[in-house]
C-alpha cells in the first residue's frame, strides 16, 4: 500500500517546465609531468515540456569546483623596519579551484538569495564561520584575489554562449597548478534570477605515470623515498663536478 501511495505521488507530481541535458568535452583530467594545464568544454540543451516562456529572460550558470580545503590567511604589518605577521584568519573551506561562467551579468541571472542559498558565486563558495578577526571579509577577499591572479579563481560573465534558449556551451581553463580530486561542475538554469534546475556531475582529476608513481612513494615510503632523493642529488652533484672537471681540462 505504501509503494502504491509513493508511485502514485510520484505520477500526480508536475514535470520539472526546463531541465538540462548536458555533456562534457572530457571526463576526466590526467597530470602527467608535461601537464601545463587544460580545458573542458561544458555543453548541452535544454528539454522543455512547455513553449519558452515569453516575459522572462533565461538565466545559464556554470560552475567547476576543486576540492574544498582549509587555508590560513595572513596579514602582514611592517613594524621596526621589518614585515611581520600581524593578524590570521582560518579559513574553514575554500575551493581549491572555482570557476562560474554565465551567459549575462551575474547580478541580471541571479538573486543574492539564490546565491545565498546555492553557493553560486566564489565569496559564497568560501566558509569562514569561525574566524575571529574583525574585518575576516578583508581577509576573504584577500585569498579571491591572491587566487584570481594565479588563475584559480575565474570570474567568467558572458562567456556561456546560449543559443535561442536551448542551446549552450562553456569552455573553462583549468591551470597547471591544479589540486588532485574531485572537481564538481554545476549547471544552473534560471528565470528572473531564480534558479529552475540544476544539474551536477564530477571530473575526477588525477596524477598518473611516474607522478603517480612518485606521490605514492613519498605518502606510503617516506624513508624510501627519502634515500631515492638523496641518490638522485649525489648523483647529480658528483655528475655535475665531474663534467666541469673535464671542461676545465
Amino acid at each position: 500500500m505504501l509503494r502504491l501511495l509513493i508511485l502514485m505521488l510520484s505520477l500526480a507530481a508536475p514535470a520539472k517546465a526546463e531541465e538540462i541535458v548536458l555533456g562534457l568535452s572530457r571526463d576526466q583530467v590526467a597530470i602527467t609531468a608535461t601537464f601545463e594545464g587544460s580545458e573542458i568544454l561544458l555543453f548541452g540543451a535544454i528539454k522543455r515540456e512547455a513553449p519558452i516562456p515569453d516575459k522572462s529572460e533565461l538565466g545559464v550558470i556554470v560552475t567547476v569546483a576543486g576540492p574544498d580545503l582549509p587555508v590560513t590567511v595572513r596579514r602582514k604589518d611592517r613594524r621596526l623596519g621589518i614585515w611581520v605577521n600581524s593578524d590570521e584568519v582560518e579559513v574553514d573551506s575554500a575551493p581549491s579551484f572555482y570557476a562560474v561562467a554565465t551567459n549575462a551579468p551575474i547580478g541580471d541571472v541571479l538573486r543574492d538569495v539564490e546565491d545565498l542559498r546555492y553557493r553560486i558565486t566564489i565569496p559564497r563558495a568560501i566558509r569562514s564561520v569561525g574566524a575571529g578577526v574583525n574585518d575576516s571579509p578583508a581577509f576573504t577577499q584577500a585569498l579571491i584575489r591572491i587566487r584570481a591572479g594565479e588563475e584559480l579563481y575565474q570570474v567568467l560573465e558572458g562567456k556561456v554562449d546560449l543559443e535561442d534558449e536551448t542551446l549552450f556551451r562553456t569552455a573553462i581553463t583549468l591551470p597547471a597548478n591544479l589540486t588532485e580530486g574531485e572537481y564538481e561542475a554545476r549547471i544552473f538554469l534560471t528565470r528572473n534570477g531564480r534558479v529552475i534546475d540544476e544539474y551536477l556531475t564530477t571530473i575526477p582529476v588525477q596524477k598518473v605515470g611516474l607522478e603517480r608513481w612518485l606521490y605514492n612513494l613519498a605518502h606510503e615510503n617516506a624513508f624510501l623515498y627519502g634515500l631515492m632523493s638523496l641518490a638522485i642529488a649525489i648523483a647529480a652533484g658528483w655528475g655535475a663536478s665531474a663534467a666541469f672537471t673535464m671542461l676545465r681540462r
